[in-house]
């Protein structure tokens, strides 16, 4: 079974940055996608950002040309670059699995997730 472990968050200022991390052990399927999603108070949770095995990245509108996300398969790691922050992004961020091509909505496994907090 696959466990996910986030690292990274904490408070940044509006326009900085934050690197999110997320490290995947147990049996990884050499196709699976992965991603994050966030939930900020009293909003349903949001797929942000997702990739598959072969490294296509898909993006909500909201994050487009600020975040970037990616992996290393060999490390079983998955990222997300957060640049230009605003308080909108504030949330708990989720690390996200499917052993599939495509991440699904719910995916098949949830990291415990990290908070991320965007406030001068």
């Amino acid at each position: 079974q696959v466990q996910l472990v986030e690292s990274g968050g904490g408070l940044v200022q509006p326009g900085g940055s934050l690197r999110l991390s997320c490290a995947a052990s147990g049996s990884i399927p050499r196709i699976s996608a992965m991603g994050w999603f966030r939930q900020a108070p009293g909003k349903q949770r949001e797929l942000v950002a997702s990739i598959t095995s072969g490294g296509s990245t898909s993006y909500t509108d909201s994050v487009k040309g600020r975040f970037t996300i990616s992996r290393d398969n060999g490390k079983n790691m998955l990222y997300l670059q957060m640049n230009s922050l605003k308080p909108d992004d504030t949330a708990v961020y989720y690390c996200a699995f499917s052993p599939f091509f495509l991440l699904t909505n719910p995916p098949s496994r949830w990291g415990q997730g990290t908070q991320v907090t965007v406030s001068s």
